[in-house]
């Protein structure tokens, strides 16, 4: 009680829903990795609450008691729905490879992705009917669908009926992959319901149809998380500035959505059980809209969270309907339990209902509350977040907090004026369209945030994600949670804190050590792509491939010092290759662009093509057997010979074979440059080129399985570089493409793992170094 009277324990946070929901969460995770074991956990947990009734109070003990029922209860629907997926007679057909005919219902919009023989259509499907092996079984178990283009029609909600091949899946929630053959039957359409939200979709689509490609791509993501389409190099940049949340369903986009209608709803006049009503259906609507996928609800809840944080007695409220939150999403989904997204979506909830009104309060001593406000919100969720995103990027953004304070005024503008476009698109398209533009202004300025964000010397530090690294990271967020309202209370040290991160962001730190004396050739740590520099002089290199993203490869290029490019070699146009050399550019003079003769695929030919134009250059054709001097650098073109094809089926499935393929000599070092060429180029090299032997390999296609091993180990490498982006959908590299060179005495770098590569020439000699 404050000496005024007022009970100042009603504005404390109450923090034992928070722990039933942390006991929730490791009931999910112990029935998960435990079994049935964890009958034993609770039973031990059991006794140890008995022990607590003695020696501590009534109340504690209560809640000790009702955590003890939500761990069990929530690891034992974890146990039981693993049990039913994956021993029901769905798992049991998948993993004996059956053939089987099934019915089932479409639960995921279908959706196009890259295979080494062509595009495949992916969609996960909830069976009702399977029959294999002799008999048939009523179910409700989902699975994932492998199909091909006929897949893409199926509208999400329809009742199918196809057949196929079962196999085992990876996900442990799913009961199997099924490989479908043919196009499936179409035994009912989708309920009304989903077929409006597919109008409204739809309707979205064509309200920015006429706009740019990014905004095109963006206003649907940010109202209802449809992606298709966006540019990877501009999901990289997002991901840098920590933006990506606007590019995926989100509690915030719920929030906006909901709270756009709760203030229409208010302004109408209508008050209490009103309010309530049209918040009901304004959630609903956007499940619908956004679909009724776990990662959706999971949203959905937490948005709810936040409109409960910002009403009356939100400090408390808010914690409150956070931790029932959590305890039903694991008792309805429990697979939530070991998601990133899902622990993202609980911190960022978490920070700003537990550590942002105290922030707020301190700078709204010095600040307008509004504005005190504004920066609390994005600045605590970020902070709670921070060790999980460095979990699993390996990387901290140091301007994410910037970035989101700059796009924040256009976020809700852009949401509801794309969602209005849709809904308005559907009576009137023109009208609709008007709203689009509007809608895709303000998402133009969050791209231009992004991009120019990204393209900062240090918006992102790299980290880590070891145990140690994450450890620090940990203590480290702790006490600036708690060091944060002291520092923030008073104008000299907040602001001090602000032109601090500014300066750390804006102004290139140097890299000690990097880059090496006597470094020949760097590959650069892109993700999953090339881009590889040969040390031409100084402050000028050869660039071989620009990988995907250029800022990735602006920023590679930075660190070596490079200011002069005398040529750029683009071994073919897959995107991985060439996509970042807008990056190369910036800021840099460029001599040359050079490529493969093959123009295909056509995007990546445009795209090489735009860029060099922009700074007056038209690409050529790189030379084949010309032994040439740039610089440092004696280059050699070995592949692809004359008389190859120039023209592609136009799908980029070609291109691969027709890279260029070089011989580089820096330093005294022989260095082999092969793109992404395949087996049966890497056979015509070894018969053309019988006896050639290097000092390093960059291994074809990022370490794909699919190589000629006696080429590769008669080139007699020292160093075997792989460019590779970590955890990427095509398996590379593969065991068996690097295990014969490791055996073979190779030393074999990977960029996934030790990020930009090096290569020193010392005394003659062939070392290496990482950064």
């Amino acid at each position: 009680m404050d000496v005024d009277g007022t009970d100042t324990r009603r504005d404390r946070p109450d923090l034992r829903m928070l722990a039933l929901a942390g006991a929730g969460w490791a009931g999910a995770g112990a029935g998960r990795w435990l079994g049935w074991w964890v009958v034993l956990v609770v039973a031990a947990l059991a006794v140890g609450v008995w022990a607590l009734r003695r020696w501590s109070g009534a109340a504690v003990a209560r809640t000790a008691s009702g955590a003890l029922l939500v761990l069990a209860a929530t690891g034992t629907v974890t146990v039981l729905r693993l049990d039913q997926i994956g021993h029901g007679p769905v798992g049991a057909l998948a993993d004996e490879r059956a053939a089987v005919s099934v019915v089932g219902t479409v639960r995921s919009d279908p959706r196009k992705v890259s295979a080494r023989y062509g595009d495949l259509v992916v969609t996960r499907l909830e069976l009702r009917e399977v029959t294999g092996r002799g008999s048939s079984y009523a179910t409700a178990t989902p699975v994932l669908v492998i199909g091909d283009a006929d897949w893409l029609d199926v509208p999400l909600g329809a009742r199918v009926r196809t057949s196929g091949r079962l196999g085992p899946a990876d996900d442990d929630d799913l009961a199997g992959v099924l490989s479908a053959r043919g196009p499936p039957a179409v035994v009912s359409a989708p309920d009304v319901w989903w077929r409006g939200a597919a109008a409204v979709r739809a309707s979205i689509r064509d309200a920015v149809a006429h706009r740019p490609a990014d905004q095109r791509a963006l206003v649907p993501a940010l109202v209802d998380g449809d992606d298709a389409g966006l540019d990877e190099a501009l999901a990289d940049d997002f991901r840098t500035t920590g933006l990506t949340h606007l590019l995926a369903v989100s509690g915030t986009n719920l929030t906006l959505v909901v709270g756009f209608l709760l203030v229409l709803t208010r302004w109408a006049g209508l008050r209490g059980r009103a309010l309530l009503v049209v918040g009901a259906l304004g959630i609903l609507g956007f499940v619908l809209l956004a679909r009724t996928e776990p990662s959706v609800l999971r949203a959905a809840v937490m948005g709810t969270v936040a409109l409960f944080a910002m009403g009356a007695d939100g400090r408390r409220r808010g914690p409150r309907a956070l931790g029932v939150a959590v305890v039903v999403l694991l008792l309805v989904q429990p697979p939530l339990a070991v998601q990133p997204g899902f622990a993202l979506s609980v911190l960022a909830t978490a920070g700003i209902v537990l550590l942002a009104p105290g922030w707020r309060d301190a700078m709204a001593r010095w600040l307008p509350r509004w504005v005190a406000e504004a920066i609390a919100i994005p600045s605590a969720a970020q902070l709670a977040c921070t060790p999980v995103v460095a979990g699993l990027s390996g990387q901290v953004s140091l301007i994410a907090v910037a970035a989101n304070l700059v796009v924040a005024p256009v976020v809700g503008p852009a949401t509801v004026l794309g969602l209005g476009a849709g809904l308005v698109g559907l009576v009137l398209p023109a009208a609709g369209r008007v709203l689009g533009t509007l809608a895709g202004w303000c998402v133009a300025w969050i791209v231009e945030v992004a991009t120019r964000g990204a393209a900062l010397p240090t918006a992102a530090l790299d980290w880590g994600s070891g145990a140690l690294a994450l450890g620090v990271l940990s203590l480290l967020v702790v006490a600036i949670a708690l060091a944060g309202p002291l520092l923030l209370r008073h104008p000299v040290t907040g602001v001090g804190c602000c032109l601090l991160l500014t300066a750390v962001v804006v102004v290139r730190p140097p890299s000690p050590g990097w880059p090496p004396a006597g470094w020949v050739l760097v590959a650069c740590d892109v993700g999953q792509g090339d881009a590889l520099v040969l040390n031409a002089g100084a402050g000028s290199a050869v660039v071989v491939d620009s990988g995907p993203d250029p800022a990735a490869a602006d920023r590679c290029l930075d660190r070596l010092g490079v200011d002069e490019v005398p040529l750029v070699v683009l071994t073919h146009f897959h995107a991985d290759h060439v996509d970042g050399l807008s990056g190369v550019f910036d800021g840099r003079k460029v001599g040359a662009v050079e490529t493969t003769g093959l123009l295909d695929p056509p995007g990546g030919v445009r795209e090489v093509e735009s860029v060099a134009a922009s700074v007056g250059l038209v690409p050529s054709l790189t030379p084949y057997g010309e032994t040439r001097q740039v610089g440092a650098v004696t280059l050699q073109a070995l592949w692809p010979p004359p008389g190859s094809p120039t023209t592609g089926p136009g799908d980029g499935s070609t291109a691969n074979e027709a890279s260029v393929v070089l011989l580089a000599e820096v330093g005294g070092a022989r260095i082999l440059l092969t793109g992404d060429i395949e087996p049966e180029g890497q056979a015509a090299l070894a018969r053309s080129l019988p006896g050639l032997q290097v000092d390093v390999l960059k291994v074809p296609h990022h370490g794909s399985r699919y190589q000629d091993e006696p080429w590769l180990l008669s080139l007699g490498a020292r160093v075997a570089l792989v460019s590779v982006g970590a955890d990427n959908d095509y398996g590379h590299p593969a065991d068996a493409a690097l295990e014969p060179l490791e055996e073979a005495g190779t030393r074999v770098l990977r960029t996934d793992q030790d990020g930009d590569l090096a290569v020193v020439a010392e005394d003659g000699d062939l070392a290496t170094k990482t950064r």
